[in-house]
């Protein structure tokens, strides 16, 4: 338990520096993320400029900081969407059983044979890149792994005494799913939405970084690596410090995740 604590901690504060900075960015950071600065082109960096500048003159830091503020939107919007439509799947197909559970587990397996990234893209190509249509893709493409989840567990409250007392009262499908089922699969379901976010912002960073995300001039994580890939040679900082940032979110989200687990288990 102890460990776990010191886990949770670790990663709780390092995912408050990411918030904190994402918020903050109006006010913290010290250039516009947009602002060309033709005297300071792909300058390495320095006490005017942190992070260094790009191919632009635009400051790094500066972009970093306003591009967490796009992951602070499409991780957690995409994840409680995966979390609320996996939760619905895993939850009804655990309490009709029979013929609904399978047809409807056969065509998330289906799903589910894809990457999520191969299905979040061909959804994209046909969607067209915006914020609102990578938040709905991701979160539709981790349903099926969520619903899974949800499924597994509740699979055994179903056959708990208190379900059959519901039922016996004749309380509605959605009551016994939402009140009496749902409440006790909640531990097992905050950490797969922990871990969700991780990889949501992995897969926002990837599809940025293919041009379906954020479109220029906007900062984003993932299209910060794909436009300083031309300069790696010669101004490697440009993709280094978005690079690190995605990575340090996805460490804190998983140290996170780790520590939610282990408490549970103990």
């Amino acid at each position: 338990m102890h460990r776990a604590n010191i886990t949770l901690g670790i990663g709780g504060a390092l995912l408050l520096v990411w918030i904190v900075t994402a918020l903050g960015a109006p006010w913290l950071a010290p250039y516009s993320p947009v602002g060309i600065d033709f005297s300071a082109l792909a300058q390495p960096p320095s006490w005017a400029h942190w992070f260094g500048t790009d191919n632009y003159g635009r400051d790094v830091l500066s972009r970093v900081m306003y591009g967490g503020r796009q992951v602070l939107l499409v991780a957690p919007a995409a994840t409680l969407l995966g979390l609320t439509l996996g939760a619905a799947i895993g939850l009804a197909t655990t309490y009709f059983g029979h013929w609904v559970d399978e047809a409807i587990m056969r065509v998330l397996d289906a799903v589910m044979a894809l990457p999520i990234v191969v299905l979040a893209l061909l959804a994209l190509t046909v969607l067209g890149p915006s914020t609102l249509n990578v938040i709905l893709v991701i979160g539709l493409v981790f349903s099926p792994l969520i619903a899974r989840t949800v499924r597994a567990q509740a699979l055994v409250e179903t056959r708990r005494e208190y379900v059959a007392a519901a039922r016996l009262r004749g309380e509605s499908a959605l009551y016994v799913m939402a009140v009496e089922i749902l409440p006790n699969v909640r531990g097992p379901l905050i950490v797969e939405g922990t871990i969700r976010v991780g990889y949501a912002v992995f897969t926002a960073a990837t599809l940025g970084f293919l041009g379906l995300g954020v479109q220029p001039p906007t900062p984003d994580w993932g299209l910060m690596v794909s436009e300083g890939q031309a300069q790696l040679t010669v101004a490697p900082w440009v993709v280094l410090f978005p690079a690190l940032a995605i990575v340090f979110v996805v460490v804190a989200v998983s140290l996170v995740a780790d520590g939610l687990r282990e408490r549970l288990q103990g």
